[in-house]
């Protein structure tokens, strides 16, 4: 364990580059194994999460490497259900993004392989993505729950289905449409909001054919044509929007600060948090726009603010499920009271991020009102109290958020562990202490 202190600090300033966004390199790094030709990838996330997938799709047979020097990634594909059965239980580290989307593409695989990963992703239920991929013949064999260590038998042709999600999921969607690439006919899913679209943009990048229609009532369905011949692709990585997170609440909570992060991905089914701290008052505005890769991109200029609450409709919570907490933090921070609705998802990841800020906030000196699926924080308008150590539950974006309340508390903010912030941001230690924080490693 790591344990982390951090010190109010005063005004942030300088211009950053996040890590690359974790959910494109993920599928970057699976999509390309399933096309045929190199594939190289410019800005991949070199965190725990990414690498432990670079890791199992090499025991699946696949080749990637690193250029020395360059940063570029290099993935040898091996076509469509052209992967190899494994030696050896895939690890999948911290990531659910990773084991649910694997499990996606092992489906579509005539052989059994094991997932496993460390004890928080032991912990997640799987069993949303097993349902639709059992639907298709895969055959799973899990721990009590749909737990992780699971072993799963796919087939060479899975069954096209069509699939109804109950619940807006891009993992589970994905999940499903990577098994669909290997189906004779149409695989289509439909989803009752739209979730994060990387994999369909990421497919159509290789040459997939999808059609994707809108819905009344707000809905989209998604339809991809099995067995096509993805085809090698150069890719960049944007920056990571969750991971820009950071910096961003920071800088426009410290009074007197201004930063740019460049090269962040806006995609406007990832970007909620963007137009929540606008709508809250926040100064962020996005110039230089542009695409890459068939994802929007744009460099973000931060200025500080004085921020009101809100109140955030449960209907935005899929294109930002990842940043309440650190949006938590932001809300502590303003004037008036942030109601979040919608967030039952939130209680499903690395751990119950809505209990764990809803702790961690009343620990700072913060009221809070929490339900089933929802939190109401009552902001301070300023400065809270601070002085609290955070369990963290070996969660790395309740790790960071907290590490950046404690900026802008009157009294320092303690964490048990920052060993997981790895797992999605490297370096995040150094690139927030360069725009002037103060977070130093302390001792219990």
């Amino acid at each position: 364990m790591t344990p982390l202190i951090a010190h109010p600090n005063k005004k942030l300033s300088g211009d950053i580059k996040v890590p690359g966004d974790k959910s494109i390199s993920h599928r970057a790094l699976m999509i390309g194994a399933l096309a045929v030709g190199q594939t190289r990838i410019e800005g991949l996330l070199e965190g725990e999460d990414v690498l432990a997938t670079a890791a199992a799709l090499k025991s699946l047979g696949v080749d990637i490497a690193m250029e020395s020097g360059t940063g570029v990634w290099r993935v040898s594909g091996r076509g469509i259900s052209g992967l190899c059965e494994p030696d050896t239980v895939l690890d999948m580290g911290n990531s659910g993004t990773a084991a649910r989307l694997l499990m996606g593409v092992l489906a579509g695989h005539p052989f059994t392989a094991t997932l496993s990963g460390d004890r928080s992703l032991q912990s997640r239920p799987m069993d949303r993505v097993i349902k639709p991929l059992a639907q298709m013949g895969a055959v799973f064999r899990t721990r009590s729950g749909g737990r992780l260590p699971l072993s799963v038998e796919g087939l060479a042709q899975p069954l096209p289905v069509e699939y109804e999600l109950p619940v807006a999921s891009a993992q589970v969607k994905s999940a499903i449409l990577l098994a669909g690439l290997a189906a004779p006919g149409t695989t289509r899913v439909v989803e009752p909001k739209p979730s994060r679209d990387h994999t369909e943009l990421m497919l159509s990048h290789f040459g997939a054919e999808l059609e994707i229609e809108d819905l009344p009532g707000g809905g989209r369905a998604i339809s991809l044509r099995g067995q096509p011949e993805l085809v090698a692709q150069d890719v960049v990585v944007p920056g990571d929007v969750s991971s820009a997170a950071f910096p961003l609440v920071a800088a426009l909570l410290n009074p007197g600060s201004r930063i740019m992060i460049t090269g962040v991905g806006v995609n406007p089914l990832r970007s909620g948090l963007i137009q929540t701290l606008i709508e809250m008052g926040g100064d962020i505005s996005l110039e230089n726009q542009r695409r890459e890769a068939g994802e929007l991109v744009a460099d973000l200029v931060v200025k500080a603010s004085s921020l009101h609450g809100i109140d955030v409709p449960a209907s935005r919570a899929p294109s930002m499920i990842d940043e309440y907490p650190i949006l938590a933090v932001a809300a502590a921070c303003a004037q008036g009271t942030t109601r979040l609705e919608g967030l039952s998802e939130l209680r499903v990841k690395e751990s119950d991020r809505l209990a764990g800020m809803a702790r961690g906030l009343q620990a700072s000196g913060v009221q809070i009102e929490e339900g089933e699926d929802f939190l109401h924080v009552h902001g301070t308008g300023g400065a809270p109290a601070g002085g609290a150590t955070i369990a963290t539950e070996l969660d790395h974006r309740m790790a960071m958020s907290f590490l950046v309340l404690g900026g802008l508390t009157a009294a320092p903010i303690t964490i048990d562990d920052g060993s997981p912030i790895e797992t999605s941001f490297p370096g995040f230690i150094k690139l927030m202490n360069g725009l002037g924080c103060k977070i130093e490693e302390t001792h219990p």
